[in-house]
């Protein structure tokens, strides 16, 4: 799946990420111009125009949705994962690497380029990454301080557990011999390692 369903806009707009987001992905945000954008879409500039005002505003709405699609995930998961710290912190990381590998494309232009656009269009999905950022962070102090988690550092192990899965989309696809349950199982094993935590029963 390119683009999360049901919050993706639909027609032109929608094809206009669509074809973005392929461009981006491959040749990064300065390597794609608006003709470019255009042509993968089959339409002209000014059409383009039409919908989007400036290239820049193409990739602001792809981190957004980006962004938006893991906080939604992480939010739900903490919410279903019960008081455990370490079943919130699996069921956290568990959401963080299914993001990964069901939207790398996107994961990878969300991250990787979000330095490209300005400040003010950065901040929403900054909000965003913070706030599951917190709800990883709020997993290790809980487990810390009910002893179930050895952390000398609560904010670089979540530095640590977050970049495991962040990473996960610069290499999984269909050429990979693993399955996205199986990249998700992994690295939630190594992130109750990095927690000092015993890994789950069963």
């Amino acid at each position: 799946m390119d683009l999360p369903e049901g919050v993706t806009p639909a027609g032109t707009r929608g094809r206009i990420l669509h074809a973005a987001l392929k461009l981006f992905a491959e040749y990064g945000f300065f390597g794609a111009s608006i003709r470019d954008i255009a042509r993968e879409v089959g339409i002209n500039s000014a059409t383009l125009y039409a919908h989007y005002p400036a290239k820049e505003h193409i990739l602001a709405e792809l981190i957004q949705l980006g962004h938006e699609e893991l906080r939604q995930r992480m939010r739900e998961a903490a919410a279903d994962a019960g008081p455990d710290p370490a079943d919130q912190l699996a069921a956290l990381v568990r959401a963080q690497v299914l993001v990964h590998t069901d939207y790398p494309l996107l994961a990878l232009v969300a991250n990787h380029e979000l330095h490209a656009i300005s400040p003010d269009r950065a901040a929403p999905a900054l909000a965003l990454r913070e706030e599951a950022r917190q709800l990883l962070l709020t997993a290790l102090d809980r487990g810390v301080a009910q002893g179930a988690f050895d952390v000398p550092d609560v904010g670089l192990a979540g530095i640590a557990i977050g970049s495991l899965g962040l990473r996960v989309a610069n290499w999984f696809g269909p050429d990979q011999p693993y399955t996205r349950d199986q990249v998700a199982d992994a690295y939630v094993g190594f992130a109750l390692r990095l927690a000092g935590s015993p890994l789950p029963r069963g």
